[in-house]
């Protein structure tokens, strides 16, 4: 018998698979200096996320489906609603250090994620990673891991199978950012993208 959370996720999982993308905010931009040096810095970060995942798969520690895996199952008590999937515990050990280097390369940068094509951010940074105290605005600044960031700039990042997406936007904390996103192919297969995001002052 499927639990109701559990049906959710997979309803979720549906859902996302058939959202649109708004091609509007997937037009290629010119990159200044600064976005150069951060698009070198995602490419090589994306290198070593797809080595660890090749790595995982052929120590059979992961599988293809696992790591495809769109049946978001929602974690109890978290607003706003966090997931879990087949393998974001993994990733918390795995991914976690890669991005963590590569967000202590320049300190413009305010975090680099990998997220699926859907947006699920699996695993944060160390920094915002922190546990749960119950205090809402607290809690959406230094928690912020297995969120499924959907809106536009997230979904538009996703899935964009393009060399590199520039977008400008408000974050919910109230930045404004640069995000810069390069995707990220397992196998030929298109998986989500790194996501990088920066301030220019």
């Amino acid at each position: 018998m499927i639990k109701r959370s559990h049906l959710c996720g997979f309803v979720l999982g549906l859902m996302f698979l058939s959202t649109p993308i708004l091609d509007s905010c997937c037009r290629a931009e010119k990159l200044s200096g600064l976005d150069q040096r951060i698009n070198n810095l995602t490419k090589d970060c994306v290198a070593d996320i797809i080595d660890q995942f090749d790595l995982l798969l052929t120590s059979g520690r992961l599988t293809m489906s696992h790591l495809f895996d769109t049946f978001y199952i929602p974690i109890p008590n978290t607003s706003p609603q966090k997931f879990h999937t087949q393998y974001d515990r993994l990733t918390d050990g795995i991914l976690q250090p890669i991005l963590d280097r590569c967000l202590e390369q320049d300190k413009r940068l305010v975090f680099v994620v990998a997220v699926d094509r859907n947006g699920y951010l699996p695993t944060h940074n160390s920094k915002y990673s922190q546990p749960l105290t119950g205090d809402g605005d607290h809690d959406t600044k230094w928690n912020r891991t297995k969120r499924i960031f959907n809106d536009r700039t997230g979904l538009a990042a996703a899935r964009n199978k393009e060399p590199y997406l520039l977008q400008h936007y408000s974050r919910d904390t109230g930045e404004v950012m640069t995000d810069l996103s390069v995707p990220i192919f397992i196998k030929g297969q298109h998986w989500g993208a790194l996501r990088a995001g920066y301030q220019k002052e």
